[in-house]
């Protein structure tokens, strides 16, 4: 007996729901064209950017240092050309959300990327940074290569790094997705818009959680499983979430904080702060602190009986 199916009905089944979602979201359903930025030109987009970051590691495998050059204006060009049509898309998404369907976005598209390429050599330097405190931070490190090659926490700081200059240019949905990229490759999850100061090294790194707000200084090291998470959520009189309040943690210059650490709100790390494994923080910890689960305990304990 040959299987058949309903496609018919299961075709005009998709179709009316989809119809009923445009409905709803009071999206043009006669725009006829592709309105969002595609997630695996984007993809593309970002791994030719890292061959331009690091052309020797990161680029073609037969790249010869001679070609170097060559390679990363052919590379940049493409990528720069491709990433246009991206930004465009998405300019045109949020103009037609604002009611302003059909504005031209062109040379608007055309400002940020030619932002974005200015800003690439200041992302190269950033990001030797990060390598470097990946490769001096870890015992087991035996070259930069390898750290660059290897580690996780070096390809997210990759993703990061160029998503938050999409997310300065107030391309957010751009941002999100090549964030997003590279959560789905290493388990690390960072917002684009929190900002990260110079020589962030991430160890291991499977389950970090960097919130959008989070403010992190220069020299700071995380371990896996780390959270730097918001405490609450705002809503406004009509019981809606309120967005971009400041809620996740500030973290000043030479913190560590260990494996499986839950950071919550909108506090304060002092410089040199050292937070211990599997603590749950929500209260401001001073310059030089040191917090382990016993003290987490006790203070919030005694936090409980003084509020009481």
């Amino acid at each position: 007996m040959a299987a058949t199916f309903d496609i018919t009905g299961i075709v005009q089944a998709l179709h009316d729901a989809r119809h009923s979602w445009r409905q709803t979201q009071r999206r043009n359903s006669e725009a006829g064209n592709r309105e969002f930025p595609s997630r695996d030109a984007l993809a593309a987009i970002i791994d030719s950017l890292k061959g331009v970051l690091f052309p020797m590691r990161l680029g073609p495998p037969d790249l010869r240092q001679e070609s170097e050059d060559f390679h990363v204006a052919h590379a940049l060009d493409a990528a720069l050309h491709a990433l246009l049509k991206q930004v465009r898309r998405e300019l045109a998404y949020n103009a037609g959300l604002r009611g302003q369907g059909g504005r031209p976005v062109d040379e608007e598209a055309l400002i940020a990327v030619r932002s974005l390429a200015a800003a690439l050599p200041g992302i190269r330097a950033l990001l030797d940074t990060d390598v470097m405190a990946a490769y001096q931070g870890d015992p087991a490190a035996r070259s930069v290569d390898e750290v660059l090659l290897c580690y996780p926490g070096v390809l997210a700081m990759i993703h990061y790094r160029l998503a938050h200059q999409l997310y300065v240019l107030e391309l957010p949905l751009l941002a999100r997705i090549v964030s997003e990229l590279a959560h789905s490759a290493t388990g690390i999850d960072i917002h684009p818009g929190a900002r990260i100061g110079a020589g962030f090294f991430i160890d291991h790194g499977t389950g970090v959680v960097i919130g959008e707000t989070a403010v992190i200084g220069e020299r700071v090291r995380v371990y896996q499983a780390v959270t730097l998470g918001a405490k609450r959520f705002p809503t406004d009189a009509e019981g809606n979430l309120q967005k971009g309040l400041p809620r996740h943690p500030v973290v000043e210059d030479d913190v560590v904080i260990y494996a499986g650490a839950t950071i919550l709100g909108r506090i304060t790390l002092g410089k040199g702060a050292v937070i211990g494994g599997n603590v749950w923080l929500t209260h401001d910890v001073p310059a030089g602190g040191r917090i382990a689960q016993a003290e987490s305990r006790e203070g919030a304990f005694a936090n409980s009986i003084g509020a009481s």
